[in-house]
């Protein structure tokens, strides 16, 4: 059937076309020319929610900005390993820088580090509440999420980390955490920390979580630098 045809059919069958009104439509009963709202000056409710979409444009900049100098803040970070650190003292002997090594490397695994480091600590008073601490320096846009990525991995290699929880991070910003695992030798506090420059772990044998966290907070002080 040609294109004509078609048109003829659909033309001429049916019923006839309704004629709505030889008069254009009127969306408003107000005459725009002679509109008394013309040339006023916005409404009250109209200023106000331009107020507030301005409000809002600011705060979301304000946020953006503080995350930003944030970032540039604490990205470039300097860790360092000192001989003697919150009471404690730096073990260099071969068993301990060892185990060190074994820690690092396996942290650095996980995570890719500008640098990494693994260190054992032993407390003067009880030999048997050494600490050992690693992680590295690396760029981190979203550190709680990688600092909770971290403690998951670990729990696949010690068995489940509980009674995870935020604690104070001090004056150095970021976040920290400390939770409970499982090892040879018992349980023990494991605590970490991430800003946007440094993500390091430490475990804790015979500390509370607590007294985990405040250790801690002072070890940080004496490794980390801006």
């Amino acid at each position: 059937m040609s294109d004509a045809h078609l048109t003829e059919r659909l033309l001429g069958d049916g019923p006839e076309p309704v004629d709505l009104t030889d008069e254009p439509i009127q969306l408003s009963r107000r005459d725009p020319e002679n509109d008394p709202e013309r040339g006023r000056t916005p409404s009250r409710r109209r200023r106000m929610v331009l107020a507030v979409a301005l409000v809002a444009g600011l705060a979301g900049i304000g946020a953006l900005g503080a995350g930003g100098w944030r970032v540039l803040q604490q990205k470039d970070t300097d860790l360092s390993t000192p001989a003697k650190v919150a009471g404690l003292t730096r073990d260099d002997s071969e068993r301990a820088r060892s185990t060190a090594d074994y820690l690092r490397s396996g942290f650095a695994a996980d995570i890719e580090l500008d640098r990494s480091f693994g260190t054992v600590y032993s407390d003067p008073a009880d030999a048997k509440r050494v600490v050992l601490v690693f992680g590295g320096t690396t760029l981190l846009w979203q550190p709680e999420r990688d600092l909770d990525s971290l403690f998951g991995l670990m729990a696949d290699e010690t068995g489940k980390v509980t009674g995870l929880r935020e604690v104070s991070a001090g004056r150095l910003g970021g976040v920290m955490k400390c939770g409970v695992t499982g090892g040879d030798g018992g349980d023990f506090t494991v605590c970490g920390w991430a800003d946007h420059g440094s993500v390091v772990m430490a475990m804790f044998p015979g500390r509370s979580v607590d007294e985990a966290a405040g250790l801690f907070r002072q070890l940080r002080e004496g490794i980390q630098s801006r």
